[in-house]
């Protein structure tokens, strides 16, 4: 009998007897005989100030009924019970655990939430099939160095205690894959954290953390990090090589500014309110391709990058109490934002009035506006090539630390000369030239081959693209929007790290044959053109291509082989003449579309 066996050893009437002095049982005896049963007992909200010795012992001693029934139909077997295997102690007044709880050796669920405890027994540790424990809202102010040795333990929840310290060994929990710290007192987080490598989510919100540890960073599976109302002035660069990372939160700290997330293109999710950030750049939105929610509430943000539009799935923007003036108006056209929040905002550009029309309304007027960026440029005098270098305001520090070459809102014909020059020996990964009137791609720029990564040329007068521009073999982002551009040079074959192309508000009739041969290409956007036919089976061979936008231009027909193409994230047709998909199937986002198409596929 393998319960028997399990008594004190030396004693025969082990698990058969009750002390004189013991109390009678508090839990009912249906309870217990249905736990040896099912394996599970839920004594939540009992108002036990303690936990029955026979509830320890559940699996060793003969059950009361067998004194008093000496003869047992096939049911009521007690020695054939199951282990117990899941104990509920929540919501009562428990203000220690006993070390008994080592007599349940079988338990893969302990939940104690919502009692008085002060410490846990050092005796967790024999419970090596553990998987989840819940221990949030009690009194603990330590975790025992014991707990860590539960290899199996998935979930533990920690949240609303007094701790302020964990001990060194929690790296050795290599299974765990949630794990709940908010509502504590930490002040820092062990370095060991970084053989967590199972861990999916960590709440660490509502503690005391002035600096999370770049260990963090090896935690490949993590999806969700809450760091809200801590006392972080900076985040380690670090955390931003997280390919896994969803959702992240850093409301309610200290930060001055944003790090950048080169590697985080699964991010869905930035919420980093109540803050003190006072600039959000290009650099910050341009890796962010799957972000659907970003919340940059009260901070101190002046302005907002045109670089918003590459976040293609934006559906919720919250600059609620900012010092925000004016916005890009290609904020406009991007086609998933369903809340735009700006209330807070010294907006002069926007009248109080369309602000209170809702998001639909202003996004709308946006879009209305886009157009006189180009043909209502700021007041001024064109620049020429004989500008002086004193009128052409070369930023020398943007060069040498931030490797930026800008010369924008010039109204410019060409780039002065002074412009390059002023490059020198620098090496120079970014080139902003756009909203001036540029007619040709400056040859130039041949000059930053070597280093440019990043080409913004949106809002010019471009007819065509010459070729100095195909032979930046670094390019990454082209952004061309806003120009008269019909057609690509075939030799835009050679761009082969390019990852993303801007191409909306051109004059496009056919999808440019030579962005089916950039394999590297992730974002296409060709919204407000005239297309009129894609091919499937060429877009399929852009195998990283994970965004694709073609709102608003001439496709009579959707071919349905596109369905093939299932690494598409986001693919937006809304705005075309076709008749299927219809609306309703569009509204249901990319899934459903490339699942609409390939039911459509001629078998």
């Amino acid at each position: 009998m393998a319960a028997a066996r399990r008594g004190k050893a030396g004693d025969p009437r082990a698990g058969f007897r009750r002390d004189a002095g013991e109390p009678g049982p508090a839990v009912p005896q249906g309870l217990l005989r249905a736990a040896r049963k099912n394996g599970q007992l839920n004594l939540a909200g009992r108002d036990l100030s303690e936990v029955p010795a026979n509830v320890w012992r559940i699996n060793l001693d003969v059950p009361e009924e067998a004194h008093q029934n000496l003869s047992f139909g096939a049911a009521d077997r007690w020695w054939e019970q199951t282990d117990l295997t899941k104990l509920i102690l929540a919501s009562n007044k428990l203000q220690c655990l006993s070390e008994d709880v080592r007599l349940l050796p079988a338990l893969t669920v302990l939940d104690v939430h919502d009692n008085q405890l002060t410490s846990i027994p050092s005796a967790i540790g024999f419970l090596e099939n553990l998987q989840k424990l819940n221990v949030s809202h009690n009194k603990l102010k330590n975790i025992p160095e014991e707990l860590t040795q539960l290899k199996h333990l998935k979930s533990l929840l920690l949240q609303h205690n007094e701790l302020s310290h964990l001990p060194d060994g929690f790296g050795q929990l290599i299974s765990l894959e949630e794990l709940d710290l908010s509502n504590n007192q930490l002040a820092t987080i062990p370095s060991s954290f970084a053989s967590l490598t199972s861990l999916v989510r960590l709440n660490l919100a509502h503690n005391q953390l002035k600096k999370l540890p770049a260990e963090i960073s090896a935690m490949k599976s993590l999806k969700q990090l809450d760091c809200t109302k801590n006392q972080l002035e900076t985040v380690p660069s670090e955390l931003a090589s997280m390919a896994s990372l969803e959702q992240l939160y850093l409301r309610k700290n200290k930060l001055q500014y944003l790090p950048v997330f080169p590697s985080c293109k699964l991010l869905k999710e930035l919420h980093v309110g109540e803050n003190q950030i006072e600039v959000l750049s290009a650099e910050h939105l341009k890796h962010l391709n799957s972000l659907c929610v970003l919340e940059l509430r009260d901070n101190k943000l002046k302005s907002l990058p045109d670089e918003i539009t590459l976040l293609q799935g934006l559906e919720r923007l919250d600059l609620t109490n900012n010092d925000i003036s004016s916005l890009p108006c290609a904020l406009g056209s991007l086609p998933q934002l369903k809340l735009l929040a700006l209330e807070g905002n010294p907006l002069r550009t926007i009248r109080r009035d369309m602000l209170q029309k809702g998001t639909q309304e202003l996004l709308k007027y946006l879009r209305s506006k886009i157009q006189d960026d180009i043909t209502s440029p700021s007041e001024g005098s064109p620049v020429t090539a004989m500008t002086l270098p004193s009128e052409s305001r070369i930023n020398i520090h943007a060069i040498t630390a931030l490797k930026v070459l800008e010369y924008s809102e010039k109204r410019a014909a060409v780039i002065p000369d002074e412009i390059f020059n002023a490059v020198g020996s620098n090496s120079v990964t970014t080139v902003n030239f756009s909203k001036n009137q540029l007619n040709e791609i400056p040859k130039r720029i041949v000059e930053l081959k070597e280093s440019v990564c990043d080409v913004n040329l949106g809002f010019n007068k471009l007819c065509s693209i010459s070729l100095e521009l195909c032979v930046l073999h670094k390019l990454t982002h082209l952004d061309i929007r806003n120009n008269f551009l019909t057609s690509l040079p075939e030799e835009m074959e050679a761009l082969i790290r390019l990852q993303i192309i801007n191409l909306c508000f051109n004059r496009f009739k056919i999808f440019p044959n030579v962005l089916y041969r950039i394999p590297t290409l992730e974002t296409i956007l060709l919204s407000n053109n005239q297309v009129g036919s894609i091919d499937p089976l060429q877009i399929r061979k852009i195998d990283k291509l994970g965004t694709l936008d073609l709102q608003n231009n001439d496709l009579l027909q959707v071919p349905p082989e596109l369905g093939n193409c299932v690494n598409l994230r986001t693919l937006l047709l809304e705005g075309n003449p076709f008749r299927t998909p219809r609306a309703a199937i569009l509204a249901k986002g990319t899934a459903a579309v490339l699942e609409y198409l390939r039911s459509r596929i001629p078998t």
